[in-house]
């Protein structure tokens, strides 16, 4: 793994070196090459908008919080609440745990939690909306004309794509059904639950409402 951040250009310091073995580590290679590649797409986009990593962006920031934003669907980091919070709670922990300051590793920790928040995540700060724009493009591959095509190219090829969209959605949705905290009402992992996995009854948002403050006017 060590000669791709010289191939791809990655932050070369200790923690970037550590979050990737441990993404390696801990996910499936499908997981873990999907993480590499929402990086080096997610800056794509933000180089596409004009925005130069080490001047717009902390890119060291940007990397941990890519190679580490799937980290809620591990074994280690699979606890009570959605799968981006669990991961968020996740990589700060592992990052702060190796001299991460508390304020940097809050910038991975809202990357990561609203990386799959549509309508706000690409509306924060260039490290959130650009973890979000790289997880989307790799997954969905909405927004692929900003990423170079000998890029997406290299990048495939380097990190192959291993049936990615059907295993995140596995890996998502089983947690779903095991624990149906970690898909709240209204929530990314709710709405795959909702879709691959009908026959789990949801609470109608009707019946929530009328339900409300019973025995009131």
């Amino acid at each position: 793994m060590a000669d791709h951040f010289a191939d791809f250009g990655f932050p070369d310091t200790d923690l970037a070196r550590q979050s990737l073995d441990w993404a390696y580590e801990h996910e499936s290679a499908t997981l873990a090459n999907h993480s590499v590649r929402t990086y080096l797409f997610g800056r794509a986009a933000g180089e596409a908008g004009g925005l130069r990593p080490g001047a717009a962006y902390d890119d060291e920031l940007l990397f941990l919080a890519c190679v580490l934003h799937d980290a809620g669907l591990t074994p280690e980091g699979d606890g009570d609440q959605r799968f981006e919070v669990d991961g968020a709670d996740t990589a700060e922990a592992f990052l702060r745990g190796r001299g991460l300051a508390l304020d940097r590793a809050r910038v991975v920790w809202e990357s990561i939690a609203l990386h799959t928040s549509v309508g706000i995540a690409g509306r924060m700060r260039p490290e959130i909306a650009l973890l979000h724009a790289g997880a989307g493009i790799d997954v969905t591959g909405m927004g692929a004309e900003a990423v170079p095509a000998d890029l997406a190219e290299r990048a495939n090829a380097a990190f192959p794509r291993l049936d990615c969209g059907a295993e995140l959605t596995g890996a998502i949705t089983a947690q779903a059904v095991r624990n149906p905290a970690k898909a709240p009402l209204f929530s990314f992992p709710a709405g795959l639950l909702s879709q691959f996995h009908p026959e789990i009854a949801v609470p109608a948002w009707k019946d929530i409402a009328e339900g409300a403050w019973p025995g009131t006017a």
